[in-house]
């Protein structure tokens, strides 16, 4: 089995690495700069912490990267400047033409380049993510997951495939949700908070519960998604779209950054008083 190296297993990263771990293969990563919970999640998921970027690029066939969307191209140029002659797969949310660059990057040291795509939580259980794959390469990466924790799904279609099936998604699912937080803020400044529940009830009644799970579930990764939501603007605007939508649902989740990895999500109201103050 491969040896596969992991930038940077944060929650979804770490996960991954444990997915492939599971199926045989040896899974390296970097301790060096890394928080302690990262290291944490690391040595539970029974990564081997490789020390330098150095030992991991030389040892690893097949490197993950798994990092903010505003870091996919730092971190694939430093994996290229190590001469990385392997397999590169960008898992990152970022736009097709951004995916195309990193592709460029990593190609132009040698690498084979895979263009991926997660949608779903960090895959903890059959079922939960799914890993889209794009390019000359996928099939040989779907092989690393296959029967484990992840599904990997290779995209008919050219280096930016996965990662539009990726930016689609997202357009709806986080974006839907930041426009919901704006919609309760708004309702709120204005005093008619609970008469729009009261309408949602009646007319669309899966919508209050839809905007506190938007709470519960997005506020504390809000800083995670900014990036992911400007990606997606590019990615509409390189189509002929409007660009707007998602440079708002930025700003939404650009003022809810204060709730990064709280223990506890803030009520409505705490949310409401962020984005309008």
């Amino acid at each position: 089995m491969a040896t596969i190296g992991v930038l940077h297993p944060g929650e979804m990263g770490s996960a991954v690495g444990a997915a492939a771990r599971a199926r045989g293969a040896r899974v390296l990563w970097v301790s060096t700069g890394r928080s302690p919970a990262t290291r944490g999640r690391a040595e539970a998921d029974g990564l081997e912490d490789a020390g330098t970027m150095t030992r991991l690029v030389t040892e690893s066939s097949v490197i993950f990267s798994v990092c903010p969307p505003a870091a996919a191209l730092d971190v694939a140029g430093e994996v290229a400047a190590f001469g990385f002659r392997g397999t590169y797969v960008d898992a990152n949310a970022i736009a097709p033409k951004t995916t195309r660059r990193v592709g460029e990057l990593v190609a132009a040291a040698g690498a084979t380049f895979v263009d991926g795509g997660i949608i779903g939580p960090p895959p903890r259980a059959p079922g939960a993510a799914r890993l889209y794959v794009s390019g000359p390469a996928a099939v040989d990466v779907a092989v690393l997951f296959r029967h484990s924790m992840v599904e990997a799904i290779p995209v008919a279609g050219p280096i930016g495939a996965a990662s539009a099936v990726k930016m689609a998604y997202a357009a709806w699912n986080k974006g839907s949700q930041a426009l919901l937080l704006a919609v309760r803020t708004l309702a709120m400044r204005e005093g008619v908070d609970d008469a729009l529940l009261d309408e949602w009830t009646r007319s669309q009644p899966d919508l209050p519960r839809r905007s506190e799970r938007a709470v519960a579930t997005n506020v504390r990764k809000a800083w995670r998604f900014v990036g992911e939501m400007e990606e997606i603007a590019a990615s509409f605007e390189a189509a002929g779209l409007p660009r707007g939508f998602h440079e708002a649902a930025a700003e939404v989740y650009r003022r809810l950054v204060g709730w990064k990895d709280t223990a506890t999500s803030p009520s409505v109201a705490e949310v409401a008083k962020a984005l309008a103050p």
